[in-house]
């Protein structure tokens, strides 16, 4: 078990316990099955990106607020890799930076974030679409993208050639999850 997972587990597990719910009521409304979060709630296993989504998601916390804000925490999904740079949580708002990477022929899909959550996407290297599903936008080095993710969205690199950015998220009345 490493370091992150058991930090993820035991954050998970606290922001569970603080909303009163029951390992099955939180699987349940994150799509995970009810093995997994257990494992995942005692660090014997390792989040895809797109579960811990889910799981944050379903508890109305920031993904940083599992990752206990740790610079430098890595999740990833099949084709995305995520680096947490930076948290925040000040006024009752979240702000997470992550370095992004994308492979190529990968399309991550990602869940809504609830209401008022807004990303912010800056590409460094190579070129990506992301967006609101439908309504995806084409990137290269140095453009920058803006959208409501209340709703599911998506990022892919386009081309032969991985692409990196930088993601910042802006979430509304966050709070802190009490350390376990």
């Amino acid at each position: 078990m490493n370091d992150l997972s058991r930090i993820v587990g035991e954050r998970l597990r606290a922001a569970r316990r603080e909303r009163g719910l029951s390992v099955g009521a939180l699987a349940d409304a994150a799509g995970v099955g009810k093995g997994s979060l257990s494992e995942i709630e005692n660090g014997t296993r390792n989040p895809t990106l797109g579960t811990l989504y889910s799981l944050a998601g379903a508890l109305g916390v920031p993904l940083a607020t599992l990752l206990a804000g740790q610079a430098g925490a890595r999740i990833a999904s099949p084709g995305i890799e995520a680096r947490l740079l930076d948290a925040s949580i000040e006024a009752g708002h979240s702000v997470e930076v992550y370095r992004l990477r994308l492979e190529p022929g990968a399309i991550h899909r990602s869940v809504s974030h609830g209401p008022g959550v807004v990303e912010h996407l800056l590409v460094t290297t190579g070129r990506a679409r992301v967006g609101r599903v439908g309504e995806e936008i084409d990137l290269g080095p140095g453009e920058a993208a803006r959208w409501a993710s209340d709703v599911e969205h998506t990022y892919a690199a386009i081309g032969a050639a991985p692409a990196e950015s930088v993601l910042v998220i802006r979430s509304p009345g966050s709070t802190p999850v009490s350390a376990p």
